[in-house]
């Protein structure tokens, strides 16, 4: 990988842990359970031990099961400007589907988000890190995938949904494909996520809320960054 998370700060917000002379009573910033404990950040974030060792997920259950944005792009830019998740890396085949998740069911989407989110990011972690390269196809376009299973119940002997599925895997694979490496994880998510949109006020009558015009605002931490070759460029987030 091409950075790393930084051990000793926090999730939330990316400052310094400290450490207090007695235990209190916290309660987990992301988990919103409550733990007795001394280890919390400069500005009072506390994160539990489950939730430290598993960041992405974490992240991603917290933000997606507590929201109610209807704007999967917005989501997404959520969880990956969490210290917890990387540049690249897994943890985008989770964000992808748990993001589409979310806002389809908060534009009105017949789902149990608790535990679409946990399969979404069960399925996701499935999807080795890298995939792009090693398979030829982007964990991204999986991932839009993987949402698509969960809401229409797909199994491996299902006609009409078995087709859709892998139609909508297709797509965003051929607009990732169009645009070239060298890899890129917010591309993929922002192509991914802008097809599913698509295909799901197609196939399901439902439209989310999606920003007029995806800008990334991620250059600064992507040595490998297309630039202006980029349909998503730009120096600075516009959501």
């Amino acid at each position: 990988m091409t950075e790393e998370k930084r051990p000793n700060t926090c999730l939330i917000c990316g400052f310094p842990m400290i450490t207090k002379n007695t235990p209190e009573r916290m309660e987990c910033a992301i988990c919103r359970k409550t733990f007795t404990d001394t280890t919390a950040c400069v500005n009072g974030h506390y994160v539990c031990s489950d939730c430290w060792n598993h960041p992405g997920a974490a992240v991603i259950r917290s933000i997606c099961t507590s929201t109610k944005s209807k704007n999967p792009v917005s989501l997404a830019v959520m969880m990956m400007n969490s210290p917890a998740v990387y540049m690249h890396g897994a943890d985008h085949h989770a964000i992808i589907a748990a993001a589409l998740l979310a806002a389809y069911k908060n534009c009105g989407g017949e789902v149990d988000l608790n535990t679409a989110i946990d399969e979404a990011i069960r399925r996701g972690s499935a999807v080795p890190y890298g995939i792009c390269a090693t398979a030829g196809t982007s964990g991204g376009a999986v991932s839009a995938g993987i949402f698509y299973s969960i809401v229409a119940k797909t199994e491996p002997l299902s006609i009409k949904e078995w087709g859709e599925g892998n139609l909508l895997v297709s797509e965003c694979l051929h607009k990732i494909g169009q645009a070239g490496g060298p890899r890129c994880c917010k591309r993929c998510t922002f192509f991914s996520l802008e097809t599913a949109a698509a295909f799901i006020t197609e196939h399901f009558g439902i439209q989310l809320e999606m920003p007029e015009k995806i800008r990334c605002g991620y250059v600064e931490r992507n040595t490998d960054c297309n630039k202006e070759r980029c349909p998503y460029f730009a120096s600075i987030t516009d959501y």
